[in-house]
C-alpha cells in the first residue's frame, strides 16, 4: 500500500504555526472573548426564533445574500455592490490575502504590513497561505507610529495594509492624521480599517472610505451581541468586491445566518443600541475602579475590552483570576512590554463585579 508523507506535500510555513485554541474549560465568569453580554430582551429572542423556524432547511442559502447585504448597504450608507459578506470577518480577511497576492516590485512573495499587538488572524491567515508579514511596533501610547510605517512600506510594498480601529488587544484608535497619513503613504497597496469594534468607538472611518480609493472597510455583528451568527462583512469598491466574489466558496453564509442577521439590522436597532450603551458605561465603571488598585494601569478603551498593565507578571495574574473561575487573556507569552499585560472583556454588572473582587484579592495575595 503507498505511503503517504505530508512533510512533502505541506506548506513548510506551518511548522512554525499552531491552530488557534482558546481555552474552552468551565469558568464562572468569562471575560476573554470579546463577546458582548447576553442582555437580549425576551421579545427579541422570540423574533428571531420565529425567523429561525421558517427556515426551509431542505435548500441552499442565497448564494447572494441579497436581503442581508441590502440591509447592511442601508446601515452603511453605501450600495449592495460595494458589500461583501462572509463567515465572520476571518473569511473575508482570507478572501483579501487569497485574491490580492500578485508580488509588487522586487519581491518574490505578496507582502502583509500591520501593526503589533494586534489582531492575531492578519498575522496568521497570511503566514499559511507563504506570504510575508511585516508587522511595525505600536508607539509608547499604542498608536500608530508614521516614522516606523512608512519606512516598511518603503522597504517592502505591501498588497494589504490591516489596521484595526478600535485596535486588539490594546482598545485604541489611531490619531486621525496620522491614519490618514499611512493611507496616502501607501499608495498602490489596499488599506484595510478593521472596525469590528467601531460599536463602541467615538469615530468611524467611512469618511476615509470615500476620500481614498485604497480603503476598505470590515465590519461585524459578533462584538455586539451575535458572535453566534458569525457574520463579517467587507464594503469596498465595486471592483474589489467583484474580484473576491469569484473566489468566494458558493453558499458560504448559512441561511439561519443570512435571515437572522437581517433581522437583527433591520428591526433591532433599540437592541444593540441597549448593549452599547451598558458596554460602555460599565467600561468607564470598571476602569476607574481598576485604576485605583494598587500598580494597575488600564489604557483608554474605544472597544468592549480593557487593556491593561499589573504590577505582577501578567501569567501569575492569570493563573490566579483562573483558579478563581475568572477567565481573562493574558499576553504574557508574547514577552517584552506585554509580559504584564491581560485583556478583560466588559461583562454584565455581576461578571465585571466578580473579576474586580478576584484581582484585588490576587493582587493583596
Amino acid at each position: 500500500m503507498p505511503e503517504l508523507s505530508l512533510a512533502q506535500l505541506l506548506r513548510p510555513e506551518l511548522r512554525e504555526l499552531s491552530a488557534y485554541s482558546p481555552d474552552t474549560g468551565s469558568y464562572a465568569v468569562r471575560l476573554d472573548a470579546n463577546e458582548a453580554p447576553d442582555l437580549l430582551s425576551p421579545a427579541a429572542r422570540a423574533r428571531l426564533a420565529e425567523v429561525a423556524a421558517r427556515t426551509a432547511w431542505n435548500r441552499y442559502p442565497d448564494p447572494r445574500a441579497r436581503k442581508l447585504r441590502a440591509a447592511i448597504a442601508a446601515r452603511s450608507a453605501v450600495s449592495e455592490d460595494e458589500v461583501l459578506v462572509g463567515v465572520g470577518s476571518d473569511e473575508v480577511i482570507s478572501l483579501l490575502l487569497t485574491v490580492l497576492c500578485q508580488p509588487r516590485g522586487r519581491t518574490t512573495v505578496p507582502t502583509l504590513l500591520t501593526t503589533t499587538p494586534t489582531f492575531v488572524m492578519y498575522k496568521l491567515s497570511a503566514k499559511v497561505r507563504g506570504q510575508r508579514v511585516l508587522e511595525v511596533p505600536l508607539d509608547a501610547d499604542w498608536d500608530i507610529s508614521v516614522p516606523a510605517m512608512t519606512r516598511a512600506l518603503s522597504m517592502a510594498p505591501p498588497n494589504l495594509v490591516f489596521v484595526a480601529s478600535p485596535n486588539n488587544p490594546t482598545g485604541t484608535q489611531p490619531d486621525p492624521a496620522r491614519l490618514d497619513e499611512i493611507i496616502e503613504a501607501a499608495a498602490g497597496a489596499l488599506v484595510v480599517i478593521d472596525e469590528a469594534y467601531a460599536d463602541y468607538a467615538a469615530r468611524r472611518h467611512i469618511d476615509l472610505y470615500r476620500k481614498h480609493e485604497n480603503v476598505a472597510l470590515l465590519r461585524t455583528l459578533s462584538k455586539v451581541g451575535f458572535a453566534a451568527l458569525r457574520l463579517g462583512w467587507l464594503i469596498g469598491r465595486p471592483e474589489l468586491v467583484a474580484e473576491l466574489d469569484k473566489a468566494r466558496l458558493p453558499y458560504n453564509v448559512a441561511t439561519p445566518t443570512q435571515e437572522l442577521a437581517t433581522v437583527v439590522l433591520e428591526e433591532l436597532s433599540g437592541e444593540l443600541a441597549r448593549v452599547t450603551s451598558h458596554v460602555m458605561a460599565e467600561r468607564e465603571r470598571v476602569s476607574q475602579a481598576l485604576a485605583a488598585l494598587p500598580g494597575v494601569e488600564p489604557t483608554p478603551s474605544e472597544a468592549n475590552f480593557i487593556w491593561l498593565s499589573t504590577p505582577l507578571p501578567a501569567e501569575r495574574v492569570f493563573e490566579g483570576l483562573k483558579a478563581r473561575g475568572v477567565l481573562v487573556r493574558s499576553f504574557h507569552q508574547r514577552g517584552g512590554r506585554l509580559a504584564h499585560r491581560l485583556r478583560v472583556t466588559i461583562g454584565t454588572r455581576e461578571q465585571n463585579d466578580a473579576f474586580l473582587a478576584a484581582l484585588g484579592d490576587e493582587l493583596s495575595r
